[in-house]
């Protein structure tokens, strides 16, 4: 039997990359890279939207394409993904961070383009 309240208290989910691609790949998801913009820049997912943590943690809206989707959330390890999920899970969004990030991404031969379309590489 759950305690009391355990499903309020439940907080955004976790992704593999490989989930996380395949949900962004059929429309289900919109992957959010949530790293700094040279990291951005350096190499990211094709298709991902770009909103740096410390932009989001000042206030700053999801993109539009975002809005009322389910947003899994990338960085380079997880650590600043996993912060991402949780504040857009308190904002209602339907959250989820990416396990091992960009870095998880690419170990797992997933695609990855820098500025320009260009092969790009995790920074």
């Amino acid at each position: 039997m759950f305690p009391p309240f355990a499903r309020l208290s439940r907080g955004p989910g976790r992704r593999t990359p490989q989930q996380a691609h395949r949900l962004a790949g059929d429309g289900t998801a919109v992957l959010l890279d949530v790293r700094e913009t040279p990291e951005w820049e350096a190499g990211h997912a094709p298709g991902a939207l770009h909103l740096p943590l410390s932009r989001l943690v000042a206030g700053a809206p999801l993109p539009a394409a975002a809005q009322g989707r389910t947003v899994p959330a990338i960085c380079r390890s997880g650590h600043r993904s996993r912060q991402a999920a949780r504040l857009l899970a308190g904002r209602g969004v339907r959250a989820a961070d990416v396990t091992g990030g960009m870095t998880a991404w690419a170990r797992a031969g997933l695609p990855v383009t820098g500025r320009g379309g260009s092969g790009g590489v995790v920074a």
